[in-house]
């Protein structure tokens, strides 16, 4: 019989589990042989799953404490890793958020799409490579830094105006959804002239919806008051490759309607900040023109390679920065235009709105970056790709606009 104060059984009140002792040799050293034993560790007990899914989880509630939101975490994981990973941490995200209500309308919004794209499930692997990439991705989640917080933009509510015949929700939801259709036929033509076309419409659209939603809000309770429309934020993604010029025609669409961007190259996103509405509309009109962009890009190089032109690197990346920079001035165009119109139709008070609005948005972006850096766009070196992007951004004459000089 042995004597209790010498048995050399562990106390399983005080032996680590599986997960700690897996965490322990993998997550915190960064060699192949750590990430190795760790995943040994896990493939050979079963019954460590439910405690591994559940750490997991808790990491990603540390992440949302410290700022990221699905989103910006799962497009980390693809810009870092690999679909395996993907598929891992979108799994992940949608099991953590369970059934409780989301944050705001944006995170639910991007639950949803999480959850459309899930599709078929991963293929099966053994529990070994498994395990190694659970390890990797909790790895990069444990690295995460913190980043600044979005404050979720304000909205006045439709009533507060007095009539919500031409600038309540019904009407909203109307307008984003013409918005979209034109956007959608620009995306489709195969005729760059119609594309630039129904694109300019599109953001007199984007324009008249942004003064329409001005007017309401400062019709209703003032913001001093804690019920107006205030600014906010959300990230859209800047994907490679050319992400420095995509980045600036994310920040040309954003100028031109009314918000602020900021890029973070590090972590594959821009921040924009504005008013609600104005933030629709970039996200919209952004993935619209980069479609274009593309369409266009590809169209110009097959004609280049044609000629027995190689030079497709730089090519693209001048093409991509002169569209940018001519379709912010054809974008600004179309909203000063708008505008002017707007203020000549008595609405005489609406310059002031806008302004003040201005002054909100920048304010914010001051909050929230106190310190930021101008960014050179490098590599514009092909004459070529710079005049065929500026021809594709400008070749459209649309009705009550001067083609640009």
């Amino acid at each position: 019989m042995s004597d209790p104060t010498t048995d050399p059984t562990p106390d399983p009140s005080t032996d680590p589990s599986t997960v700690e002792r897996a965490f322990a040799a993998a997550l915190y050293a960064g060699t192949d042989t750590a990430l190795d034993t760790g995943a040994s560790l896990l493939a050979a007990d079963p019954g460590a799953d439910a405690e591994l899914t559940r750490r997991g989880e808790q990491f990603l509630a540390a992440a949302w404490r410290r700022g990221w939101q699905p989103a910006d975490v799962v497009r980390y994981v693809r810009r870092e890793l690999d679909e395996t990973h993907v598929r891992l941490v979108s799994a992940l995200v949608l099991g953590e958020a369970g059934g409780r209500p989301a944050p705001h309308p944006r995170w639910a919004a991007q639950l949803a799409e999480l959850a459309e794209q899930a599709g078929a499930p991963a293929p099966r692997t053994d529990r070994f490579s498994r395990a190694t990439a659970v390890l990797e991705l909790y790895r990069l989640l444990l690295a995460l830094p913190a980043l600044e917080p979005l404050d979720p933009p304000r909205r006045a509510a439709s009533s507060a105006a007095g009539s919500s015949s031409t600038s309540g929700s019904g009407s909203n939801s109307r307008m984003l959804a013409r918005i979209r259709a034109l956007l959608a036929k620009a995306e489709a033509t195969g005729y760059p002239q119609e594309a630039e076309a129904l694109s300019a419409k599109a953001q007199e659209l984007m324009a008249r919806h942004s003064i329409d939603e001005a007017v309401l809000a400062s019709g209703g309770t003032a913001a001093r008051d804690g019920g107006g429309d205030a600014p906010g934020a959300c990230r859209i993604g800047v994907d490679p490759p050319y992400e420095t010029a995509k980045a600036v025609l994310l920040d040309a669409v954003a100028s031109a309607n009314r918000c602020r961007a900021v890029w973070h190259e590090e972590f594959g996103f821009s921040t924009v900040v504005g008013f609600e509405a104005d933030l629709e509309v970039v996200e919209l009109l952004h993935t619209s023109l980069l479609v274009q962009a593309t369409a266009a890009m590809t169209a110009a190089e097959a004609a280049q390679r044609a000629g027995g032109r190689r030079r497709t690197k730089t090519f693209r990346q001048s093409f991509l920065a002169a569209y940018a920079h001519r379709m912010g001035d054809r974008l600004a165009a179309a909203v000063r235009e708008q505008t002017a119109e707007a203020a000549g139709e008595g609405g005489r008070d609406l310059l002031p709105v806008l302004a003040a609005r201005d002054v909100a948005v920048t304010e914010h972006l001051e909050r929230m970056f106190p310190k930021t850096v101008t960014t050179r766009l490098r590599g514009v070196s092909d004459e070529a790709g710079w005049h065929q992007g500026t021809a594709a951004a400008d070749r459209a004459r649309v009705e009550r606009h001067r083609p640009l000089r």
